[in-house]
């Protein structure tokens, strides 16, 4: 009777603890078996029951964080494999510009938002760059590569392919004005006001050593003076498909000149099309001879005056607003390559960039015998060069 009474009275208190603690039923069964337990020890202390102090470990308690931590792992593993897949979609066979480094961990710089891509550890210092395939479209490098920038005086390539095309006589004698002068920037010359010299010089000293006040005497001489030359250098961008790109003046010193490092791409292929654009913008220097002086010009582009690499085309460019500019074909590897250099900060990271980038894609293109990557370098991947840029563009122009 009395073991009837302790076991009704254990229930029935066990009952209200479970209640008033609002515990699961598996949780309560729990509490309840802890709960006798610790009568039983209480009742007998020389001999502990084994069975009820194991059965007190709430063992179904202990499971939600099991599955939390198990779906912390899971989430986990596949965004280790997705890091994996950034890394090698970016470095896979290719050498990098700085050896290793291109292939290791992202850098400190974190994530490119826009694609989702490392930002790499060494980036180049133009603000702008884009490097293409120009037998097969393919993008090799870009870098905000659709932004819209003051194009200081690669504007000039423009003003050679204008004339180029004019049909106008090579030979015909021009005379530098005081219209000429640059009143703009304040810029200086070397041609005097009266000083005379052919089209084709003044082409030449334009295109060769960036000289202003040939390529303003251009312009000013074309059939309707400046606003008609202006007026078919935009014209000639439209039939380009140079579609973010807009001129203002023959020069490039107003920074309304503006264009893209793709638009560019498009213009130094139509450029590359013609001989006499690529022989004065390579020719390494020049002799003008104005009445009883001899002014000698160099070419403002070092990597023509001083290093072996076979530039077929080129054109510099600098004004404040524009940063430090260059736009290239290039054989290399057996390519013909366009490269785009917009806004460094200086003469020294310009040519930087350009002889690292050379080096690097003479490297890759070796290593990799075809192109099958795009946009290794610097910071984010190109959309195609081509058709998906322009619509109704499959090849480049020329």
């Amino acid at each position: 009777m009395n073991k009837t009474l302790l076991w009704g009275s254990r229930a029935l208190l066990l009952a209200l603890v479970a209640w008033g603690l609002g515990l699961p039923p598996q949780e309560a069964r729990a509490a309840s078996v802890a709960v006798s337990a610790k009568m039983d020890r209480a009742k007998s202390p020389a001999k502990p029951r084994a069975k009820p102090a194991k059965a007190a470990k709430p063992v179904k308690a202990a499971k939600p964080a099991k599955a939390a931590k198990a779906a912390k792992a899971a989430k986990a593993v596949p965004r280790a494999k997705q890091g994996m897949q950034s890394a090698v979609s970016r470095g896979a066979g290719v050498a990098a510009l700085s050896g290793a480094a291109f292939a290791s961990a992202p850098a400190e710089g974190g994530v490119d938002g826009a694609h989702g891509l490392p930002i790499d550890p060494v980036p180049l210092n133009s603000n702008a760059v884009l490097v293409v395939d120009r037998d097969t479209n393919a993008v090799l490098v870009g870098k905000n590569d659709a932004a819209v920038l003051p194009i200081a005086s690669l504007t000039k390539l423009m003003t050679g392919l204008v004339i180029a095309d004019s049909g106008l006589p090579m030979d015909e004698v021009l005379t530098i004005t005081a219209d000429d002068v640059d009143r703009l920037k304040g810029s200086g010359s070397r041609l005097a006001v009266g000083t005379r010299l052919s089209r084709a010089e003044a082409l030449h000293l334009a295109l060769m050593s960036s000289e202003n006040r040939a390529a303003h005497a251009l312009g000013r001489t074309y059939p309707g003076g400046i606003p008609a030359f202006v007026a078919a250098m935009n014209r000639k961008a439209a039939e380009l498909g140079m579609s973010t790109t807009r001129f203002v003046e023959p020069t490039g010193l107003s920074s309304d000149n503006q264009s893209s490092p793709r638009d560019l791409a498009r213009l130094v292929s139509a450029a590359a099309e013609r001989p006499v654009l690529r022989e004065l913008t390579t020719s390494p220097e020049y002799e003008l001879a104005n009445g009883r002086r001899v002014v000698h010009y160099r070419n403002s582009n070092k990597l023509v005056r001083d290093s072996e690499w076979d530039i077929l085309l080129q054109k510099t460019g600098y004004i404040r607003e524009a940063g430090r500019c260059v736009a290239m074909q290039v054989r290399l590897a057996g390519r013909n390559l366009i490269m785009v250099l917009m806004d460094a900060a200086d003469s020294s990271a310009r040519w930087t960039d350009a002889e690292r980038l050379l080096r690097w894609l003479e490297q890759s293109l070796l290593h990799s015998g075809a192109v099958q990557h795009e946009a290794l370098v610097p910071q984010r991947v190109s959309q195609p060069w081509g058709a998906a840029a322009y619509p109704g563009a499959n090849r480049l122009p020329g």
